[in-house]
Order: structure tokens, then C-alpha cells, then sequence
């Protein structure tokens, strides 16, 4: 068994509209695919720092993490710094985990219109 580090990845997704069922919706998808394509589980997950961006205000996106089981997570929602270029509606995460998995070898996601390079 390889030695197991804490480790840190990210992710970013885009809403619709500031509706809390699509708030909840875009989180549930980040998590499934960072956990996904980091061959993480919940209990590997440490605790993890979600923003938003200013134009989202009706939902915590952590509610989306205690939704997937995630209750004994620590979890902190903040809102991001207003910056030129941001993608409007913007949902961001920092995970922090246990891995074996080596920093470079993590795969940071992009969904929706974060996927797009800014400006």
C-alpha cells in the first residue's frame, strides 16, 4: 500500500439561474466527477471550501454535499473575490484529501461555463 499524503483539488462549475434545485444540481455533478476521476470516496475527502460568486445567493452548495452523505465533512461556503472575466453564477471548490495519488497526478475539474478559458 502506497503512503497516503493530504492532498488539495479543485473544482468549478456554472448555473443556469441562481434556483437552489440548480444550485444543488451543478454541486452534486462537480463532486460525482472530482470523486470520479480522482478514484476518491467520501471517506477519503477531508473537508472542503466552496464560493460562489456574488450573483448566487439562494442555496449553500454545501447542502449539495450533506445530499451525497458527505455529514461528518467539514464544509465552508464563502463568497468569491468579484474579479473581471469570472464566469457569471459560478460555484468553486477546494477539496482537501487522503491520497497515494502524487499532486500532479490529481485531476482538477471544469464544468459548464467554467470550462471555458477566461478572457
Amino acid at each position: 500500500m502506497r503512503e497516503r499524503h493530504v492532498r488539495a483539488v479543485r473544482g468549478a462549475t456554472t448555473v443556469a439561474r441562481d434556483e437552489p434545485a440548480l444550485v444543488r444540481a451543478a454541486t452534486r455533478e462537480l463532486l460525482a466527477a472530482l470523486l470520479e476521476r480522482n478514484a476518491l470516496t467520501p471517506a477519503d475527502i477531508v473537508s472542503a471550501v466552496f464560493t460562489v460568486t456574488g450573483d448566487l445567493r439562494s442555496e449553500f452548495p454545501a447542502r449539495a454535499a450533506r445530499e451525497l452523505g458527505w455529514g461528518d465533512v467539514p464544509l465552508l461556503c464563502a463568497v468569491d473575490a468579484p474579479a473581471a472575466g469570472a464566469p457569471p453564477r459560478c460555484v468553486r471548490v477546494l477539496l482537501h484529501v487522503e491520497s497515494d495519488r502524487a499532486r500532479d497526478d490529481l485531476v482538477h475539474v471544469r464544468l459548464g461555463g467554467a470550462a471555458e478559458p477566461a478572457p
